[in-house]
This record gives structure tokens, sequence and C-alpha cells, in this order.
């Protein structure tokens, strides 16, 4: 098992046990011809060993990527999308792009407004009811090709985009609305279709919502959501692709300051920010 972190430090490779410092940049990383491969080589490591790495240490594994994400990938979030936007007259649109052959796929964020594990993600100021979308990320290369996957958080403001479909760009990108990490595992075979997606949210303490979900829940395959997304589309450093979620807390339920949320995707590990 093989994991990439971007740190404080430098990127740094996690193999067998042992850490280590790589000198190649992050987005140099992601488009290598071989990332395995090259991972596997020990000759590309710097020969210091690397102690544990903490949440201080971490940053959005991220260079110059661009972040998007799909929608409507589950028969949850379909549900939560048709019933938050009735009123607006749009939930018919979420029970077509289910069903349709053609995903959809939207833009989520630049880099700059990506935090990593640790980081502090953000609550709109003109929305009051919010929530995080715990999701698989894929980490795709310039040529296409997935090598690799990451925890996100693909943070939503619900009654902005309930108002109006038409909002999702307001409901969904901003400052902190999208989080990533801890980790890129890189390895060429897809993750098992019986992984689990584990969300947890902590207030003062205590549990204020879990819940999990597993890719069996999934309606479409990562290879098409991909394929539809490079469709006329470049992307010179590569990109991360949310593929779209399964846990959807209750209409009751908004995101407080001071939260704590925490996503656990293993074997890639927990992803954990703090509402601002």
């Amino acid at each position: 098992m093989t994991k990439l972190y971007l740190t404080k430090r430098g990127r740094i490779v996690e193999a067998d046990g042992k850490r280590h410092e790589l000198p190649l940049a992050w987005d140099a990383l992601l488009n290598s011809e071989d990332l395995p491969a090259m991972l596997r080589d020990s000759s590309a490591w710097s020969k210091e060993h690397v102690g544990e790495i903490s949440d201080a240490d971490l940053l959005a594994p991220i260079g110059h990527q661009e972040v998007w994400a799909a929608g409507v990938t589950y028969l949850r979030s379909r549900e939560a999308r048709m019933e938050e936007s009735k009123s607006a007259g749009g939930g018919d649109f979420y029970d077509r792009v289910y069903a349709a052959p053609r995903p959809e796929l939207f833009f989520k964020g630049t880099p700059h407004r990506v935090v990593g594990s640790g980081g502090m993600v953000r609550l709109r100021a003109d929305s009051k009811w919010n929530v995080p979308e715990p999701e698989l990320a894929l980490a795709v290369n310039s040529r296409g090709k997935i090598v690799g996957y990451t925890v996100g958080n693909d943070m939503s403001s619900r009654d902005i985009e309930g108002e109006n479909p038409l909002y999702l760009p307001q409901a969904k990108v901003y400052d902190g609305s999208c989080a990533l990490g801890p980790c890129v595992l890189v390895q060429t075979e897809p993750l098992p279709r019986q992984t689990e997606i584990r969300l947890e949210i902590r207030r003062g303490g205590d549990i204020a919502f879990s819940g999990k979900t597993a890719l069996t829940q999934m309606k479409r395959e990562f290879p098409e959501l991909v394929e539809y997304l490079y469709r006329d589309n470049s992307f010179p450093h590569g990109c991360f692709l949310l593929t779209g979620t399964g846990i959807v807390p209750p209409d009751s339920f908004t995101l407080h300051s001071g939260d704590e949320i925490r996503i656990t995707i293993e074997p890639i590990g927990t992803l954990r920010n703090i509402v601002m």
C-alpha cells in the first residue's frame, strides 16, 4: 500500500510502513508516466526517514489541479435533491439525471478554496442550512487515468440549492467549501465495491450525526464519470473528481460553527475538519 502526503515539510511517500521525502513537485508526481512504478523505486526517495505525520503537518494533497464533482450518483442523493427543490419546481431534474446516460458534473473549486485534514471548512454567511457531503475523490492525471484516491468533503448549502437548481454554483463554490485528504492512496486497481464511507459529526463532545454508505450503492462507474469529464476538456495538471454522496443528514440538521467533521474511507484514512 502506497500513500502520498503533501505536508509543510514537502512531498512524502509512505510504503511498507516507511516514510521518505520525494524531490519531485506535486504536479509532476501526479502526472508521472507510471506513478505506482516510480513510487516503488526507492532510489527516487530521500535517504532520510520521516517520522509520524500529524494533522498539523498536513496540507491538502493538491497542486494546480481543479476539483470537479459528480452529483446524484447515489439513490439517497437523488431523493434529497428532489425533496429540497420540489417547491422550486426542480425536483424532476434530479430524477431525470439519476436515470440519464449523461451524469451531472460540475465545477467545485480551485486549489485556494480547498483545505486539508485539520483545516477549517466554512459555512456561507447567507445560508442557514449547510451540510457536509462525504465522498470518495478520484485523483486523475492529465491523460485521464485514475492514479489514486482520497477522501473529499463537498460542503453544500442546501437552502440555496433548493431555492433554485440554477443556484448550484453558489451553493457549492466558495472559500473553504471543499476539503481533501489526508493523503492520496496510489494504486492501479480500483477500490473494492464493498469499500465503506463513514461520516461522523461531533458537537460539544457529542455525536450530532453519523452515517455510512458503501460504493455498492453508487449507480455510476468511476471510468464512466472520468470519461464524461474529459470529453472536450483538458486538464494540464490533472484534476480531482468527487464521486457523489450517499450520506445525507435529515432535513432538520444543519452544521454549526465549531462542529468537527470526520470522514473515514479505509484504507485511505480519515479527513478531519472543523467548521469555521
